[in-house]
């Protein structure tokens, strides 16, 4: 009964609600970006076979070619042949995140046209499709970043503030020194050393994100162990983690779980501000960040910058009205409008 009036307190804030169906939205329809962004037939109809090149790769010769690489549907010799022995299904964007258009009649950065409806970049590339392959990217990233990092620091804070005493005095002097290190220095070594892969840079942000949380939580497992029914488990000799997991965390998450959305948005500015740097992602990798950069580089192509800005803006404004409206529903003062 409390879960449902509080879902109903969140579905009467329209920003929130609209915030969330728009974002849902864009996430679902980037996750099939191979299907609608990609320089490969959706299906191919060749000598009587049904072939299916997005998930399966097949040679230039299989299509009449003369070499034994990976087939270019965009060759006129392979184009010619299909069409004469079948047919293929081109995705709505004939072009990847990495596709060069050598076929560009002007220099680029190129202006929007039909076929590059936002223009392409300073590579040639369709920054359409590079931004939607960069949003499927950075929402991963950010949920895998939000949702490890938010698991160690509700631990963290739960030992913290249960235990109190020595353990929260060592933890807490830990955290402090962890947070005072220079993170973007850190980076600059590491990336200098290694070239950051999605993974190598998931890990070393996980480093330095998992304390955003620990202070909230301590702080309410610190108020919750005084609670009656916390005393009543200890004193029928109940486990301190089956106290911790089982009665005094799911109070505690309360708290937790309004910050989650504005986690999600800092991990995505603090991916593209990295990868705006040159200390995030390499090149093979389609970022919202390069693209701020190319924006930045290439002020007299300026659907580049405009693209971005209205991506990035747009992604962290709903994510942050979303944010709003999940804490507005769990904050028991506020009295329903």
């Amino acid at each position: 009964m409390v879960m449902r009036e509080k879902v109903c307190k969140f579905y009467k804030n329209k920003r929130a609600v609209w915030s969330l169906l728009l974002f849902s939205f864009i996430f679902i329809l980037s996750l099939f970006s191979n299907l609608i962004a990609n320089d490969k037939p959706l299906i191919v109809k060749y000598n009587n076979q049904i072939l299916f090149p997005t998930f399966q790769q097949y040679s230039d010769k299989f299509f009449g070619g003369d070499f034994p690489t990976v087939a270019d549907y965009k060759d006129k010799l392979i184009i010619n042949n299909i069409n004469q022995n079948g047919w293929m299904i081109m995705p709505i964007i004939p072009y990847s995140y990495n596709t060069v258009d050598y076929m560009l009649e002007t220099a680029t950065p190129s202006a929007p046209d039909k076929n590059h409806w936002l223009g392409t970049d300073e590579e040639g590339r369709d920054v359409l499709a590079r931004i939607l392959y960069g949003i499927r990217l950075s929402v991963i990233f950010a949920f895998l970043l939000t949702a490890v990092s938010s698991l160690i620091g509700i631990f963290i804070g739960a030992v913290q503030g249960y235990f109190g005493g020595k353990v929260d005095l060592i933890l807490q002097r830990f955290i402090e020194i962890w947070d005072s290190l220079p993170q973007l220095f850190i980076l600059i070594i590491i990336a200098s050393v290694f070239l950051p892969t999605f993974w190598s840079l998931l890990v070393i942000l996980l480093l330095f994100s998992w304390t955003g949380l620990t202070s909230m939580v301590r702080a309410e497992f610190l108020r919750l162990r005084n609670f009656e029914y916390v005393k009543a488990a200890k004193v029928l000799g109940v486990g301190n983690f089956r106290i911790i997991f089982r009665h005094i965390l799911p109070n505690a998450l309360v708290t937790s779980i309004t910050f989650i959305p504005f986690i999600m948005a800092e991990a995505i500015t603090a991916l593209s501000a990295l990868d705006f740097l040159g200390l995030g992602l390499s090149a093979d990798y389609p970022s919202l960040g390069d693209l701020v950069r190319q924006g930045k580089d290439n002020l007299q192509a300026p659907w580049i910058g405009v693209s971005i800005f209205i991506v990035l803006s747009g992604l962290l404004s709903m994510l942050i009205f979303i944010g709003e409206g999940i804490r507005d529903a769990l904050d028991t003062r506020r009295n329903d409008r």
